[in-house]
């Protein structure tokens, strides 16, 4: 069942930038998109990863939870991030944070784990385009060339000084990043001003 909750509050925090990221993807030529993925589910997953709570959450999800440090696993419309030894971001479509919630928190029962709905903590970005990895490269400091943050890599870092959690994309030379919302705004414009190397006639690349 969807969630209609999740878009009850109004807004998404980077919906005014909608129109600017546009005329940036389209200015670049190809060479980069920018995108918010608005209203994503997300939910904080903390156990023993040796636990049985561990063994319930992977069928609950169709795959088991990542265990190898900074890697992601997918299957169906879920995606696990690992973020430490033991605390994993579960990561769902818009509409779907309470059936989330519900199902994780379903599986592992009365075993020692947590299980809370942070869907309002972060938005997400889409950096993507050829140039994606070089774009970002201005703030990151991790390697970001495929042969070392390839598909289902994921870690938590700096952008632009702002804390995110970078993971690349599923299909592509893109990545998604995951940021506060109370800093949405700050990387947003980050991104753009960075973007401007890569534009031609958008009123970014024309901003002073």
């Amino acid at each position: 069942m969807a969630d209609t909750t999740a878009r009850r509050d109004g807004p998404s925090p980077l919906s005014r930038y909608a129109e600017r990221f546009a005329a940036a993807t389209r200015a670049s030529g190809g060479a980069l998109r920018l995108a918010e993925l608005p209203f994503l589910a997300q939910v904080d997953v903390r156990l023993d990863p040796k636990g049985p709570a561990s063994d319930a959450v992977g069928p609950a999800l169709g795959f088991p939870l990542p265990l190898e440090p900074n890697t992601l696993a997918r299957g169906g419309e879920f995606a696990a991030l690992w973020l430490g030894p033991d605390e994993w971001l579960v990561i769902g479509p818009a509409g779907t944070r309470t059936h989330l919630e519900a199902r994780l928190r379903e599986a592992v029962g009365d075993r020692h784990a947590a299980v809370v709905d942070v869907s309002a903590q972060r938005t997400t970005l889409l950096v993507g385009g050829a140039r994606a990895a070089e774009l970002l490269a201005h703030g990151c400091s991790l390697d970001l060339h495929p042969r070392s943050f390839g598909a289902g890599r994921c870690a938590q870092t700096t952008l632009a000084r702002a804390q995110v959690v970078l993971a690349r994309a599923e299909a592509g030379p893109g990545f998604r990043v995951l940021v506060r919302s109370s800093f949405a705004g700050y990387l947003a414009e980050w991104l753009l001003d960075a973007a401007s190397e890569y534009t031609w006639n958008s009123p970014d690349s024309n901003r002073t």
